[in-house]
């Protein structure tokens, strides 16, 4: 057994009282598998049963949507009711089968909406998205009425989940979905309770906390999902992204994922060209955020997700204290069990690297692309095919979801 090794198996309690066995998670991956009603079938099971056992101590799933009317990928399950309670259910207990903790993620997509799933989607201002060449719908401005709806759609969908099994959820606020555009300068550009300011901007997201946690109760879990920052001149930054740190700690979150980055800077991707070449070889795309949050806030459980690949890297970041969880997405569509073997020591890391061009709409394409069809792949009953030309992957992404879905399926790290 390696030093690395004995780091990343060791079990860590969260403030709720649950107990993680080990300090590697599944981080959440939009999926795009369910039935066309949005309710979870037989192919996203078949993938999670792929994943089961495989080393993971948390496993957090892809995008939960809390309204059928906002769509923000093809594919994705939505929870508004019970209607999906047996399949949820049977979900939950396969991700646990092995002793895994089963989070959910739940989400808006707010204006970030293929036009083809959401015709009119909602936002927190009236500001379409940049760069999205017609792809989503200009936004229509929520009332607060409306706000106050979606708040309690996020508690509903949360609610369902946990009573069919999962042992908590974590809240999407980053990548530039509903909770994110709240938070953002550049996307919130209301005048009233819900924009204007620094506090005003992230009062949906504190809201949406209350309001989740007022229904799971104290002994289900609640995550957050946090960017640092945007990577947008004028847009949400680290210094104000610490101060909603402040704010969500106060309200007791058991655990927060650092990420970064939206649809127009992808830099949780790591094909951003934003991000230091430096940067990429330590790992940790976040990791100096991580180690700021960690001095202000020492006793609020961190969980750090984007470009870890080596069991050196991650057992240094556990180790040294900076955070104390490691998250892996992208990896596990390609080598479904490298958390078997970081834990045991068989395996030094993952082999997954980002492909690179040069052409960042391109390298954003056949990163998402590629990661997707291996899910897909699982979800069939077959093995990952990483060899598999890119070309080959888009066309299957493009034939299954059409060529208006191409930039939607924002994928985890």
């Amino acid at each position: 057994m390696t030093p690395m090794a004995t780091t990343l198996q060791q079990p860590f309690t969260l403030p709720n009282g649950a107990v993680l066995p080990n300090r590697i998670a599944k981080a959440a991956l939009s999926e795009s598998l369910a039935r066309r009603d949005h309710t979870p079938g037989t192919r996203i099971k078949t993938l999670y049963r792929r994943w089961s056992g495989n080393g993971a101590g948390l496993v957090i799933t892809g995008n939960v949507m809390v309204d059928r009317r906002a769509i923000g990928e093809p594919g994705n399950v939505v929870v508004e009711d019970d209607r999906s309670h047996d399949d949820l259910v049977e979900w939950a207990q396969i991700i646990k089968a092995d002793g895994a903790t089963a989070w959910a993620q739940v989400n808006h997509p707010g204006r970030q909406a293929p036009r083809t799933l959401t015709p009119e989607p909602v936002a927190p201002s009236a500001v379409p998205l940049d760069g999205s060449a017609g792809m989503f719908a200009p936004p229509r401005e929520l009332t607060p009425a409306e706000i106050e709806e979606v708040i309690a759609r996020y508690a509903t969908t949360s609610g369902h989940l946990v009573r069919a099994g999962f042992d908590g959820v974590q809240l999407h606020g980053a990548h530039g979905y509903l909770v994110s555009q709240f938070l953002s300068p550049l996307a919130n550009r209301r005048t009233d309770a819900w924009g204007g300011t620094p506090e005003k901007r992230r009062r949906f997201l504190i809201e949406v906390a209350r309001a989740v946690r007022a229904e799971i109760g104290p002994d289900k879990a609640m995550a957050v999902k946090l960017n640092s920052a945007d990577f947008q001149r004028g847009g949400f930054g680290e210094d104000e992204s610490l101060e909603v740190v402040h704010a969500l700690a106060e309200e007791g979150i058991d655990l927060l994922e650092v990420s970064g980055g939206t649809y127009s800077s992808a830099a949780m991707l790591g094909v951003d060209p934003t991000l230091k070449e430096s940067t990429r070889r330590r790992e940790a795309y976040f990791l100096d955020y991580a180690l700021r949050v960690r001095a202000e806030l020492p006793d609020l459980p961190l969980m750090l997700t984007g470009g870890f690949r080596t069991a050196e890297a991650m057992a240094d970041a556990v180790a040294s204290g900076a955070v104390d969880v490691v998250g892996l997405g992208r990896p596990l569509t390609v080598e479904p069990d490298v958390p078997a073997g970081l834990l045991d020591g068989t395996t030094s890391g993952s082999r997954v690297r980002p492909r690179r061009s040069g052409i960042r709409l391109v390298d954003s394409l056949t990163e998402l692309t590629a990661y997707t069809v291996q899910m897909w792949r699982m979800a069939d009953g077959k093995e990952p095919a990483p060899q598999r030309h890119p070309a080959l992957n888009v066309a299957q992404y493009l034939a299954r979801h059409g060529r208006d879905s191409v930039r939607v399926g924002r994928r985890g790290l």
